[in-house]
């Protein structure tokens, strides 16, 4: 069953942001992952949520997922993210 990560990010460090960006794509494909949300304008239709940046990744399962999350591959790319954006992540799985 497909699983989704979905994060929520805010870039408060526009040059250490995009140097992430150019180093996580080929790890998120290392992993069988693919976006299908990077950026991209909102719209609140419901509650308070208005977040600044989102991103949906596709993986083949919820395993699949966290071994990406969790991937030496993807450590340094992560640490820089935490450097450059404040965000909030979630792991679901998809019908």
């Amino acid at each position: 069953m497909p699983a989704y990560i979905i994060v929520e990010l805010e870039v408060t460090d526009p040059v250490a942001f995009e140097e992430y960006r150019k180093q996580v794509p080929a790890t998120i494909a290392q992993y069988g992952g693919r976006y299908v949300v990077r950026g991209g304008a909102t719209e609140t239709l419901e509650g308070g949520w208005n977040p600044k940046r989102l991103v949906v990744l596709e993986f083949a399962s919820m395993d699949q997922a966290k071994r990406w999350y969790n991937s030496e591959a993807y450590r340094a790319p992560k640490a820089l993210r935490f450097t450059a954006a404040t965000s909030k992540a979630i792991l679901v799985e998809g019908a």
